[in-house]
């Protein structure tokens, strides 16, 4: 059963899980890299909840110390970008016991396969029980320093376990947790589901102009994805689905993980429209633009969700020209090389396995 958890990142996700788990009763420890996280819900003294919960929710278990914040979790969730997996595996090489569930929320693309093999290159040799969502449990906003409006749980949210053989009882001591997960059969089924990377590239790259010009000054999700990004985000989906129909995963269609997730209209998944979808995304409603392409809608999405799109449909022998020409206007507009800094099949411990091998491996994990 599972009492005390450490939430590893101060960000929107990391504020809204500290408050909501506390006021749901479970003793939680808030760890960030910088002590100035900090200041605003010590000066509070606690978090500010509005959206499902509204009002101060006293908290005071905040620390820099990874040692501290993980010592005593029988939960440590990381609820960090992609990009910092890496620099976390690190940080918990010399300090994670076997016993502890490792949850990353969200996984993204191959979020938990990158994390475990770099726990290994950092030299952990004891056994990892990671498990991920596809997105992040919550649709949320930081308002202020110290106050999160946690507009609603993402539904239906797939969960999978790495190795595979812990899922069923991972699953269930997270139940209690995010009572919203539903299982699904492997982190590549999590991983080739990534609604994230399958919208903000498109809608960050071909709207690059307006980004720049106004700071970001308009309704991302309801303004900025026109039907001609729609257009393309439904072709992103396409090689997508290709991919993970050759290797043997369980799929389906943006619009519909969009609607499950609770994020659009019924109506609007049937209407086959993606930017209807997002116009009628009553969570994502109120959402402001990121102010420039310097953004992880970019920089994750891009190099953490594209790149290991791309990557697994050479594994598995289906092109991408969609996928790839997205990575390389990325890689043009921001001078950064993401088949280089992005998240490889070497990074996810997959280098030189064949598709026929996969199953066995995020069964055992080896």
């Amino acid at each position: 059963m599972i009492k005390t958890i450490a939430v590893l990142g101060a960000g929107h996700g990391g504020h809204a899980a500290a408050a909501d788990l506390t006021r749901r009763g479970f003793d939680v420890t808030l760890h960030a890299r910088s002590a100035k996280s900090f200041e605003p819900i010590r000066e509070r003294g606690g978090i500010v909840m509005r959206g499902i919960h509204n009002g101060l929710v006293p908290f005071a278990n905040v620390t820099t110390d990874i040692r501290e914040a993980v010592s005593d979790a029988d939960l440590i969730i990381l609820v960090v970008p992609s990009i910092a997996h890496e620099s976390y595996a690190r940080l918990l090489a010399s300090v994670l016991h076997p016993e502890q569930i490792l949850f990353l929320d969200p996984g993204h693309t191959g979020g938990g396969l990158h994390l475990v093999n770099e726990l290994r290159l950092a030299g952990y040799r004891e056994p990892v029980q990671s498990c991920e969502t596809v997105t992040l449990t919550y649709i949320c906003r930081m308002e202020g320093p110290a106050i999160v409006n946690v507009y609603c749980y993402t539904k239906q949210l797939a969960f999978a376990a790495f190795p595979g053989r812990n899922a069923a009882r991972l699953f269930e001591l997270m139940r209690p947790v995010f009572p919203e997960i539903v299982p699904a059969s492997s982190v590549l089924e999590t991983a080739l589901a990534n609604i994230n990377a399958i919208f903000h590239p498109p809608a960050m790259l071909m709207n690059a102009g307006w980004i720049e010009h106004t700071g970001g000054d308009f309704l991302f999700y309801r303004e900025g994805v026109t039907e001609s990004i729609g257009r393309v985000t439904k072709a992103v989906d396409v090689e997508r689905m290709r991919v993970a129909e050759a290797l043997g995963i369980p799929n389906t269609t943006f619009l519909e993980i969009f609607l499950r997730a609770g994020l659009t209209t019924a109506d609007a998944a049937q209407s086959g429209s993606i930017a209807r979808a997002c116009r009628e995304s009553e969570p994502n409603r109120k959402i402001k633009s990121p102010p420039s392409l310097n953004h992880r809608y970019v920089h994750e999405d891009v190099g953490f969700g594209l790149v290991p799109f791309s990557e697994l449909g050479r594994l598995a022998g289906v092109e991408t020209p969609t996928i790839d020409s997205l990575i390389v206007l990325a890689g043009m507009s921001l001078g950064v090389d993401f088949r280089k800094t992005g998240l490889t099949l070497d990074r996810m411990g997959l280098a030189g396995k064949t598709s026929t091998e996969l199953d066995s491996f995020l069964e055992l994990g080896h």
